[in-house]
């Protein structure tokens, strides 16, 4: 039985699922493309994109690191199997991989990615400050990872989709995503946003001289 729409966005299945990650590519692109445009991309970086969902930036990064690699895990089978068929060129190639895996234990070795990406994601992050630590600890030293929101505290919109999707969702402020992330062991914290669409941008750096993880 297909879900409430808005419930697939933490875990989308079935033909509903479908529909909501489609929606997911095309709704987002604006303000995804605007969170990107706060980071440096290089043409040989490699990346991973944590809740990857319908693919879409997984493509974008795709086209700018030509000569990187690009990789994206969901907790999701449908996000998985749907990236993986809107990539499916890259994904032949090898440039491209797609996981099922969940932020808390990630499938990968020490100071793997240059970039790490979480776009309408954190919600659902078990225990926050790990997942931080986790990604820091995939994260090349001087590596950046980028959180970005459509949805901060100020928006009165928040309450009612935490009542309705459940499932320990919660909505972080500035202030309390950089707080997670400084704990975690980042620096050079920067946010951005844009109040009248409660957009919400944070950058964060792994250290050079911190000590393994």
């Amino acid at each position: 039985m297909d879900m409430d729409p808005i419930v697939n966005a933490r875990e989308p299945r079935g033909k509903e699922g479908e529909r909501f990650l489609e929606h997911m590519n095309a709704d987002h692109e604006g303000m995804a493309r605007w969170g990107t445009s706060k980071i440096a991309i290089a043409r040989d970086h490699d990346v991973l994109d944590i809740g990857c969902g319908g693919g879409r930036n997984l493509e974008f990064f795709l086209e700018n690191c030509p000569y990187g690699t690009v990789t994206g895990v969901d907790r999701s089978e449908l996000s998985v199997d749907f990236s993986i068929k809107k990539n499916e060129k890259a994904v032949s190639e090898g440039r491209c991989k797609v996981l099922e895996a969940d932020v808390s234990s990630l499938p990968f070795d020490d100071l793997s990615f240059d970039i790490v990406t979480a776009f309408e994601t954190v919600y659902y992050w078990p225990t926050i400050t790990d997942s931080f630590r986790e990604v820091l600890r995939v994260l090349r030293m001087g590596g950046t990872f980028m959180i970005c929101n459509e949805a901060d505290r100020l928006d009165e919109r928040t309450q009612s989709w935490v009542d309705r999707i459940g499932h320990g969702m919660r909505i972080y402020d500035a202030g309390q995503l950089e707080g997670y992330l400084k704990e975690a062991g980042f620096t050079d914290i920067s946010v951005y946003n844009i109040p009248e669409e409660h957009w919400l941008c944070v950058t964060a750096k792994r250290p050079y001289d911190d000590i393994a993880i």
